[in-house]
């Protein structure tokens, strides 16, 4: 009898084991395809885009970039504009570079002194994970007042975040714009 019951219980944990083992290798598997797909199709959960607007006193221009990550500026360009978009392509380039003033133009505005100004757009680059974009207004003689209007990512977010830095000198004036509100003044 004694025999019996330890038979029974060597039984039972070589089941139990083989059990134990098949659970936590599917646990393993689960844990792995959840990772996977996490990578591939959950996006990043903050959505936000940093433009610096710096104030060159020596040749009287204003330099700006903007930076934006590029997978959400790819989906918007999409969106918007209804064609296929790859920021990283070389051979797309020249059609990119229309796509991306063209947007950066109609949600990023500029007034310096009460004046509108015109923005001239220079090119981006793919940074890591996000896009430069760089512009430039000439002939701007003095800063004493700057407004922006930035919609950067907007039509796209409705918990879209940009922060916006100006720099005059040694003078840094930062903020940051919570959709919906669009603008940021700063005087100096």
């Amino acid at each position: 009898m004694i025999y019996v019951v330890a038979l029974s219980v060597d039984s039972f944990w070589k089941t139990n084991k083989m059990l134990f083992m098949y659970k936590v290798k599917i646990f393993l598997l689960l844990i792995f395809c959840t990772c996977l797909t996490a990578s591939a199709g959950i996006k990043h959960p903050l959505h936000v885009s940093t433009t610096e607007i710096n104030f060159n006193q020596k040749d009287k221009t204003l330099e700006i970039s903007c930076r934006i990550f590029t997978d959400d500026f790819e989906s918007i360009l999409a969106k918007l504009y209804k064609q296929k978009t790859d920021l990283s392509n070389p051979s797309m380039k020249a059609a990119m570079d229309d796509i991306v003033k063209k947007y950066l133009i109609s949600h990023l505005q500029i007034k310096a002194n009460g004046k509108p100004l015109a923005l001239n757009y220079v090119g981006f680059e793919i940074d890591h994970e996000a896009t430069n974009i760089y512009l430039e207004v000439e002939k701007v003689q003095t800063l004493k007042t700057i407004e922006i209007t930035d919609t950067i990512l907007y039509d796209l977010f409705e918990d879209q975040m940009s922060i916006v830095h100006i720099v005059k000198g040694q003078t840094r004036k930062s903020t940051k714009i919570l959709y919906p509100d669009q603008k940021f003044s700063a005087n100096f």
